[in-house]
């Protein structure tokens, strides 16, 4: 998983209160708790605009903000991330920072259809944690902040997305349906893909639950053929998403 050496002339280098977080994200009790027990630092690292970068903006990418938070555990709730993206107004990509590793981690956020004051924010997708003194890349090529917020956010979606395709090892062995001809797919797509994988996978794991717990027969051979019908499904999400997260030449 590639980590950016992003440009001098987008460095902002500010530390951010929490405190400051909790008044923008309205955080109760426990997301507090959160922050207080996991986070030791949040750095507003970068400012990716077209000022700092030469870039055209696009409607929904004016900006690109890069945080740097140094946490305490290696598994960081989503919800502590979510606050962050709450409270900053704008597309956001996270360093997270923990026993001398660094791992890139971000979530899909657009401006609300309906209110385009209000920013959707989708499920996160994390990389591999790497040791801090990994070699660092150039930024991709890009056309305008639209494209360098897909670029940057791609290689997280698909790494994800591969991690979960193994999964589904103990799936039916149905045969699959002819491969259709490649045609470029968005990035709305494939982490729409990438979601649909994780919800299956979760629904394939809680039938196996069902079907450990029960002991009458009857009830067991309907939870299997449930749990079948489960699995096709969950082969044909990751089927799909094979031929999306295919090497392009």
């Amino acid at each position: 998983m590639t980590l950016y050496d992003w440009p001098r002339a987008a460095a902002f280098g500010r530390v951010i209160p929490k405190n400051k977080i909790y008044e923008h994200s309205s955080a109760n009790t426990a997301l507090k708790d959160l922050f207080v027990r996991d986070v030791d630092r949040i750095i507003w690292s970068h400012k990716l605009s077209p000022e700092t970068l030469r870039l055209e903006p696009s409607k929904k990418v004016p900006e690109i903000q890069v945080f740097r938070i140094i946490v305490r555990t290696a598994t960081l709730d989503h919800h502590v991330l979510r606050a962050i993206d709450k409270a900053i107004p704008f597309p956001l990509i996270f360093e997270l920072v923990h026993a001398s590793r660094v791992k890139m981690t971000a979530a899909y956020k657009r401006p609300s259809e309906a209110d385009s004051a209000r920013w959707v924010v989708g499920d996160y997708f994390e990389g591999d944690w790497q040791p801090e003194e990994t070699s660092r890349s150039p930024l991709p090529v890009a056309l305008n902040m639209g494209t360098l917020y897909e670029q940057l956010l791609e290689p997280l979606v698909e790494a994800q997305t591969a991690r979960l395709v193994p999964s589904s090892g103990e799936a039916s062995q149905a045969p699959r349906s002819p491969a259709k001809p490649e045609s470029p797919v968005s990035l709305e797509e494939r982490i729409a893909q990438a979601e649909a994988i994780k919800v299956q996978t979760r629904e394939v794991g809680r039938i196996k639950t069902r079907l450990a717990r029960e002991k009458q027969f009857n009830k067991r051979v309907a939870i299997n053929a449930e749990l079948r019908e489960a699995k096709m499904e969950l082969e044909r999400l990751t089927g799909a998403a094979a031929s999306m997260t295919k090497p392009r030449e």
